[in-house]
């Protein structure tokens, strides 16, 4: 699918432990990648990272990416090919709890972790993960674009912005000249750095916008049973309500589009639930991701979604 960009290539992940980088770093090593992944511990329980036993399958390291001594140590030890920079403080409502730490992590931390690709020669690509709640929320119908202003009401969607400045700054000021940066898409740099280098939107199609409450309905309907009570408060602190990406550049620039509809995430996120909850083997978790990752795979191959250098 990747034109073997992975295959036996050092990736390291920050963030690995958390819901995407744990997924990413399953995927990567079926790839046949060497996956190193700097991360706190997981951040929820139940976890795919603990449930499917990860720190045994790839080199784990606990680390904090606010720690440069610790995160330079490591890009030293394993001079990694490719970095996926996934690490932050993920969360709007801890963001107006702990502002502070919010900026430390998700603007510092991310500092850190460019600091480390600069003074690596190893790295040829990095990929940047950022949010789409970094652009200046309006709330308006139409998408964000890559070119639209960065902003945030809350500390989270501020850092996210502030992280955005930060990355642009490094992009024109250390990288342009030698390893590739971008914020989505490894193996199209592996293949054409000076092509793909810059922002990138992804996200799903205007059909799978849904309101909390429509979402939880349809998650209801594939568990089977259940409901669900608004707890929502007059007063709380505020939270965008509507937010959308224009991904009109990854389309026409990738041929990239979503490969699944919001009803076959809500089914994978189910299943995936559901085999936590009866299957007590960590070796069956992980071949269950696998199986599910392969059936991604061939929905996008159905689709004709499969990614191409055109």
């Amino acid at each position: 699918m990747f034109k073997d960009a992975f295959k036996n290539r050092k990736v390291l992940i920050t963030g690995h432990t958390g819901f995407k980088g744990s997924w990413l770093a399953i995927w990567l090593k079926e790839l046949g990648a060497g996956v190193i992944g700097y991360s706190l511990a997981p951040p929820s329980e139940p976890n795919n990272f603990e449930a499917t036993r990860l720190r045994e399958k790839i080199t784990h390291i606990h680390g904090d990416i606010r720690d440069l001594d610790k995160l330079m140590g490591t890009f030293k030890k394993y001079q990694p090919e490719f970095v996926f920079h996934l690490a932050a403080q993920p969360l709007v409502r801890l963001s107006y709890d702990e502002p502070k730490l919010t900026f430390d992590t998700n603007v510092g931390g991310t500092v850190n972790v460019f600091e480390a690709v600069r003074k690596t020669p190893s790295v040829k690509v990095l990929v940047n993960i950022t949010s789409d709640k970094c652009y200046e929320n309006r709330e308006w119908v139409w998408g964000y674009r890559e070119n639209d202003p960065m902003g945030g009401h809350d500390p989270y969607s501020a850092s996210k912005g502030c992280a955005e400045l930060v990355f642009n700054a490094y992009l024109k000021s250390f990288f342009s000249q030698g390893a590739a940066q971008n914020r989505a898409i490894g193996a199209a740099l592996w293949q054409d750095p000076k092509k793909y280098s810059g922002p990138w939107n992804f996200g799903p199609d205007d059909g799978s916008h849904l309101t909390a409450a429509e979402m939880a309905d349809r998650l209801i309907k594939y568990w089977g049973d259940g409901s669900w009570e608004d707890l929502s408060a007059p007063q709380a602190l505020h939270e965008a309500k509507l937010l959308k990406l224009c991904c009109d550049k990854a389309h026409a620039e990738l041929y990239w589009y979503s490969a699944l509809t919001i009803d076959e995430c809500l089914q994978m996120t189910a299943d995936w639930y559901k085999m936590f909850y009866e299957v007590s083997s960590h070796e069956s978790t992980y071949k269950f991701c696998t199986k599910q990752i392969a059936g991604y795979i061939e929905r996008a191959k159905k689709r004709n979604l499969i990614w191409t250098d055109k």
